[in-house]
């Protein structure tokens, strides 16, 4: 089994889940750190600063943009550097970069959210890249990302200088989720918006590429934060039309949900899974390990998403074979009073969610403490174990 081909295998229910809905692609990456020793690197690339060693995973998840639903993964890569590149950045191609994962994940997307109604590709800062803007977006497949250069417009000046001008056009508060760095809070922001048109960065790269590329900006500035806190400045780029001031917060409100492949990363963790922790003696071993982390880390968000009730499928998580399992598991967990049942509709994942944490620990009662992350990977972890003796089971019976 390949990293690629179970790469593959992450988007099997992702691809129904997403039918007819507007998708949140969001993707961003992910340093695994693994330790190692001078004499012993288990042939792990350098990565981060010092001595640091590990691999990188490369992750788009597909998320409800309506409701903030985590749908399952998409694609994505998980690679491992083999030395330093010692031809400068600016001198090699695209193809030759790194970076250029920003923009093939999106291409290979496509086919996976195709019966989506509608596609946001989002990403952080590091995406934005001309050579994105230019050949990403599609039919019904838009872009958002937050501006990382102040990019030279055509007709003169720069983004930066030309929107500092813009007056803001409204205030509200919002609130903000916990990212590393930055704890949960409320910020008051103000926005403004409008249409610019980037130049084409020189370079031999770039030449096949449109002499320029409209955009629609939102810049989101929290202009009076609290004492010691870093204030909130987005601007943020991207293809959909922003005609209006409730159309500027909704490209604010979608990018308050990038937040949720922060969530994942930490599940695959720190909070969660604790991959780095592996022993495992080989890169590929490693890498293959963190393919399956991304995978079950993905289904335990979903989980702890639908813990107080979802109307989502169970089976945008379980296989058919997993939820008949998930049947008679819940058959043999509830109590006989009204508080020891499933409180939610069968075969939704809030139902789902109810067995694994019970699974996990947790005692089932409304007036518990919500189960968290580390129940939920418990009661996952158990529920693969039973599944597989279901499946050993049912192959010996054939």
């Amino acid at each position: 089994m390949t990293v690629e081909r179970l790469i593959e295998g992450w988007s099997e229910q992702t691809r129904t889940a997403v039918a007819g809905r507007h998708v949140l692609a969001i993707q961003d990456t992910s340093e695994i750190h693994f330790s190692t020793r001078p004499k012993h690197r288990r042939g792990l690339g350098e990565v981060g600063k010092g001595n640091a060693r590990g691999v990188l995973a490369h992750v788009m998840a597909a998320v409800d943009a309506d409701n903030g639903s985590c749908l399952g993964l998409v694609t994505g890569s998980i690679y491992n550097r083999k030395g330093r590149v010692r031809v400068s950045h600016a001198k090699r191609a695209l193809k030759d970069k790194e970076s250029k994962r920003w923009t093939e994940t999106p291409q290979a997307a496509k086919p996976v959210l195709a019966a989506a109604s509608m596609v946001t590709a989002m990403s952080d800062r590091e995406c934005d890249i001309y050579h994105y803007w230019a050949s990403a977006p599609g039919p019904n497949f838009h872009l958002l990302t937050r501006m990382m250069h102040d990019r030279a417009l055509a007709g003169g000046g720069t983004v930066g200088k030309t929107t500092a001008a813009w007056p803001f056009a409204a205030t509200r508060e919002v609130e903000l989720s916990a990212t590393p760095g930055r704890a949960a809070r409320k910020a008051t922001l103000s926005l403004r918006f409008g249409e610019v048109t980037i130049l084409r960065p020189d370079g031999k790269d770039m030449k096949h590429l449109p002499k320029t590329v409209t955009l629609r900006l939102v810049e989101a500035v929290e202009r009076d934060p609290p004492a010691g806190v870093e204030p909130i400045h987005w601007r943020l780029l991207t293809t959909h039309a922003v005609d209006d001031v409730a159309m500027a917060w909704q490209i604010v409100d979608w990018y308050r949900l990038r937040w949720i492949i922060e969530q994942l990363f930490r599940l695959m963790k720190s909070d969660g899974l604790r991959l780095e922790d592996s022993q495992l003696e080989t890169a590929d071993a490693l890498m293959k390990l963190t393919a399956i982390a991304a995978r079950a880390a993905c289904v335990i968000l979903q989980l702890v998403q639908a813990r107080d009730g979802s109307a989502e499928p169970a089976s945008i998580a379980f296989s058919k074979p997993e939820i008949a399992v998930l049947d008679q598991l819940n058959g043999e967990i509830e109590g006989k009073t009204a508080l020891q049942k499933n409180p939610h509709a069968r075969h939704s994942l809030a139902w789902a969610s109810w067995i694994i944490a019970r699974m996990g620990g947790w005692n089932g009662y409304p007036s518990s403490r919500p189960p968290g992350p580390i129940t939920m990977r418990n009661g996952w972890e158990y529920f693969c174990a039973i599944a597989r003796g279901w499946t050993l089971r049912d192959a010996r019976l054939l």
